[in-house]
Parts: structure tokens; sequence; C-alpha cells
């Protein structure tokens, strides 16, 4: 990310519509500008990092239309993530970018297993991580004050897979 997306990384991370569905804590001015410098200047390669965020753009513009991240989960197992702003909402992008960070993940970055935590109640995200991958738990995220569903997907599986 640059400077210029600040605005819009502003908008990711502290409009209601877009941080309840995941549910996330609202953060201060303080935090939100502590974060998109962590995040607009990264010195680790991303398997040595917890948390890796990159920006989202569409092909051609260079608007900041989303966010997608290689988290860790509370397992210690590598978790993907991902928001856009409401205006990029059902065209597709959800399901464009986790296929494509999945594929990042396992061929370039060689991770053995990926995750994906969802608010049950996100049914956007959770119609998108079905498509390709499977429910493996589903719990109280005492954090966020709702009920999370871990999804899963190996390399194998993935990589075995007709539609991805």
């Amino acid at each position: 990310m640059k400077k210029e997306d600040s605005p819009f990384f502003i908008e990711l991370v502290s409009k209601p519509e877009i941080i309840d569905p995941i549910p996330q804590q609202k953060w201060s001015e303080k935090e939100i500008q502590e974060r998109f410098e962590e995040f607009s200047s990264y010195l680790m390669p991303p398997l040595q990092s917890e948390k890796t965020i990159w920006g989202i753009y569409q092909h051609g513009n260079d608007e900041l239309i989303g966010l997608c991240g290689l988290l860790t989960n509370d397992e210690d197992d590598r978790e993907v993530g991902y928001r856009f702003r409401k205006p990029y909402w059902g065209k597709g992008y959800g399901t464009e970018v986790t296929r494509g960070m999945l594929n990042y993940c396992f061929n370039q970055l060689d991770i053995a297993l990926m995750t994906a935590d969802v608010n049950i109640t996100n049914t956007a995200s959770v119609r998108i991580l079905e498509r390709f991958m499977k429910p493996a738990s589903e719990f109280f995220n005492e954090k966020d004050n709702c009920t999370d569903r871990r999804y899963t997907v190996s390399k194998e599986e993935w990589n075995t897979r007709a539609e991805r």
C-alpha cells in the first residue's frame, strides 16, 4: 500500500458495515495509523511474520479496494483473510482473492495447511470459503464475541481438486 491509500484503509478498518460482520473491535485513530504504517512497509518475508496484510487493487486501477492477509490462528496454523470496501461486494472479488491466496500459499510459499475463520453470520464469506475449504470446527470466539467456524484445506487436497 502507498500513502494515497490511507483514506481507503481507514474505511476498511473502521466502517461498521465492513468490520461488524467480521467482527473486529474498533481501533483508535492512533492504532489505525500504526497499522497502516506497519502494513505499508513490510521488512520480513510473509513466512517469517505472524501477520502479513496486502492491498487489493483492480487491474488498471490504483485505488485500494480491499485487504487480504496471511495470518496465524490460535493453533499456529496459517490463515487466509480478506475484506473489501462496500462498493466491491458481490462482484466475485472475494472468490478471486481466496483462490489466488490459496494458490500462492500452497504453490509459492509451500504451506501444507491453510485455514480461515469466519463469523457464522457472515454468510457471504461462508459461501466463499465453502467453495474451497471444508468446515473443521465451530467455536465461540470470546475476543470477538461471536461464533466462528474454522475451515481448512491441505495443499494435497487443493492440488487434486478439479475446481480451483
